[in-house]
């Protein structure tokens, strides 16, 4: 977008980041937020602006309302965003997504296009500008509030959004139920831009490339399905189902049946 500052991106990133764990779980408005920013004394008043102006505009976005927070002085930039939302109850129970949830039989989906922020990324690191789609995939994600707050409505137990990587987190969903994962590559939705910039790494970094912040639903078939026939604020394309074995964990078929495989599965925050 015009007007657009690497910090005023990093501020809408935080927020964003941190809105899509909220769709992971269906979580419905109002959300509300507190952030803590941690800087150095010498930071530059206008990237401190410009950063807070990110967090506004995408709080904005996305009905966020931020109730406070701490800013502090330290040796190095630092920013924490927690936000609350609301679940639905029915039956007394609370209807939100969770990773342990998943059943052998079940299908699995994504909304949108995979790869696109970890290719935008890439491109920054040869130098194309900031306002190629690409790029304003990784710098300016969209989470999938809507899809997120549906999907738990309708019934769907299971989800997870892609922060680490389609196939690192579709295995902690597997992790947490117990359960394997077989996905077709050929499903696999990619961006024609994707394509394009990357042919032959295209699928590699839909697998395992991380922070595209698109959502990964977990249910019965005519339940997806029926989603997928009727949403309209974006696309749901199944790609795979879950199984009963899970010593493969997340196993990608490709053409004729053979399994792929990849250097990595996704970012280990932990590693």
């Amino acid at each position: 977008s015009s007007g657009s500052s690497p910090w005023r991106d990093v501020g809408w990133k935080a927020m964003a980041s941190n809105v899509s764990d909220i769709a992971a779980m269906g979580g419905w408005p109002p959300f509300f937020a507190l952030v803590s920013l941690a800087m150095p004394p010498e930071t530059d008043v206008e990237a401190a602006e410009a950063l807070y102006d990110g967090l506004a505009e995408c709080a904005h976005e996305y009905g966020v309302t931020i109730v406070g927070g701490d800013t502090v002085r330290a040796p190095q930039m630092s920013i924490t965003v927690a936000i609350i939302a609301s679940a639905r109850v029915h039956a007394g129970k609370p209807r939100i997504l969770r990773r342990d949830q998943a059943q052998p039989g079940d299908v699995i989906a994504v909304t949108g296009t995979l790869g696109d922020s970890a290719a935008g990324l890439r491109q920054l690191n040869e130098g194309v500008g900031a306002n190629d789609p690409l790029t304003r995939r990784h710098l300016h994600p969209q989470p999938r509030t809507n899809l997120g707050a549906e999907a738990a409505q309708r019934g769907i137990l299971c989800g997870i959004d892609v922060s680490d990587g389609l196939l690192q987190d579709v295995g902690h969903i597997c992790e947490r139920s117990n359960v394997g994962a077989v996905l077709n590559a050929a499903d696999i939705p990619l961006s024609d831009e994707l394509r394009a910039a990357y042919p032959k790494n295209a699928l590699q970094l839909a697998c395992t490339g991380g922070e595209d912040y698109e959502l990964v639903l977990v249910g019965r078939p005519p339940i997806i399905e029926k989603l997928a026939r009727e949403s309209t604020s974006v696309r749901l394309t199944v790609i795979g189902k879950i199984v009963s074995d899970p010593s493969h964990r997340v196993r990608v078929i490709g053409e004729g049946g053979a399994d792929l495989r990849f250097d990595r599965t996704g970012w280990d925050a932990f590693r």
